[in-house]
């Protein structure tokens, strides 16, 4: 089987052009290619595993990756999935946010010698003269066609601004300019750029003849990769300080049961012959399938040496002993503890675990909360200083625990 035959297998592939002409190039080493990463966060999010993973195989087999950095596109915003249109950052928290995406993706792709490149779209956007831009990119572009897109078309009823009705354009344009200067024939992207990425394919054959070989191809998908990377309405961050290893571990550990061996074959290195092993597993089959998961991916972002620790550390919770060395945390000063305690709600509410004294009471009532593996039914029950200096940890659900400090 070759590498594009396994990347269909693994149902990664969505919609491509120029299909034979695309498993040639990429199970032959060939391809040259690039992802688009706007930086609109300081962290890359666990959304962006299939892409990070991709470009990973990719390598492996020989081709070239092109992570393109979106400082130029970034501040236009991408409204593909939007119902409103994006927070305009500055071009210092852009500058940041990239910097940050390069030491993250530095953990999936080899960029020595070469053989992988880190390109900032900023470097040729920024400089476009607006009036050369329309005469040069803009006449290849019709305005009905853009508006029949579905991500222009969804966002209509709503509003749409100008703005962001140019993203397509720039977009486009990153691939013309790249499949120019770089031979960068090929660009993968989310199964909701699928517009986006045809008018920069487009754009490349209108400019540079019909014999220009540039290929599109869509993952299954940005929306996928989005339900992946997002839990309670919060994103699951790549960043140790944003979501810890144990939080980041506990969140693959916990995917739904029907999710399981989908993210398994569309996210791990795990070989395919492997994975149809499983097929049919339950019961604490299917659990061991979720930490083979979790320990997969949590080894990718942080490193075996802390992924064995999490793991560790999370058996020896579900196992009823163990100290929770690993777990998300606090640290509670004095002023969190008047007359040297604490109440449960407010203790629920400071870890995390909770959102508000309503939701902590809830639970608490609900039989939901322990401490130290002892149940707590009292809302009124405290904590005091000694309890926490013995240790202390604090669990909500069946899965959600807190390591409390004191300082």
């Amino acid at each position: 089987m070759g590498l594009y035959e396994e990347l269909v297998a693994r149902g990664l592939i969505a919609q491509v052009t120029n299909e034979e002409e695309i498993r040639e190039l990429v199970n032959n080493g060939k391809a040259t290619f690039y992802i688009g990463f706007d930086c609109t966060a300081d962290s890359l999010t666990a959304g962006h595993f299939m892409a990070l993973t991709l470009m990973k195989r990719l390598q492996m087999a020989g081709n070239r990756p092109i992570a393109l950095i979106g400082g130029g596109t970034t501040m236009i915003g991408d409204p593909s999935g939007r119902t409103d249109m994006r927070k305009m950052l500055t071009k210092e928290d852009i500058d940041h946010n990239a910097e940050c995406f390069k030491r993250q993706m530095e953990r999936f792709i080899d960029f020595s010698d070469g053989k992988a490149l880190m390109i900032n779209n900023a470097d040729w956007l920024l400089s476009l003269n607006y009036v050369d831009l329309l005469r040069e990119v803009g006449a290849c572009f019709s305005v009905n066609n853009m508006l029949r897109a579905e991500c222009y078309r969804q966002r209509m009823e709503k509003g749409l601004s100008f703005l962001e009705f140019n993203y397509m354009i720039m977009q486009s344009y990153d691939f013309y300019y790249l499949f120019q200067h770089y031979d960068c024939n090929m660009q993968f992207g989310g199964d909701d750029q699928w517009s986006n990425m045809l008018g920069g394919t487009e754009l490349i054959r209108k400019k540079l003849g019909k014999d220009a070989h540039a290929m599109t191809i869509t993952l299954l998908t940005d929306s996928q990769g989005n339900k992946m990377g997002k839990t309670a309405g919060n994103a699951v961050w790549l960043d140790p300080n944003k979501t810890s290893p144990y939080e980041f571990y506990q969140y693959w550990r916990n995917v739904a049961d029907d999710d399981v061996l989908k993210c398994i074959r569309m996210l791990t290195f795990i070989p395919l012959e492997k994975i149809d092993e499983m097929i049919g597993w339950e019961g604490s089959q299917l659990n061991m399938a979720k930490e083979i998961l979790a320990f997969e991916l949590t080894a990718l972002v942080h490193g075996e040496e802390e992924a064995r620790k999490v793991e560790a550390s999370a058996r020896e919770l579900f196992g009823g002993v163990g100290n929770g060395n690993d777990l998300p945390s606090i640290i509670l000063t004095d002023e969190d503890l008047p007359d040297g305690k604490i109440d449960i709600l407010n203790l629920l509410v400071k870890s995390g675990l909770c959102t508000n004294n309503s939701d902590a009471r809830r639970n608490v009532q609900q039989g939901g909360v322990s401490v130290n593996n002892s149940k707590v039914s009292d809302i009124k029950y405290t904590v005091t200083l000694k309890d926490i200096s013995d240790g202390l940890i604090v669990k909500k659900g069946k899965k959600n625990f807190c390591k409390v400090l004191y300082k």
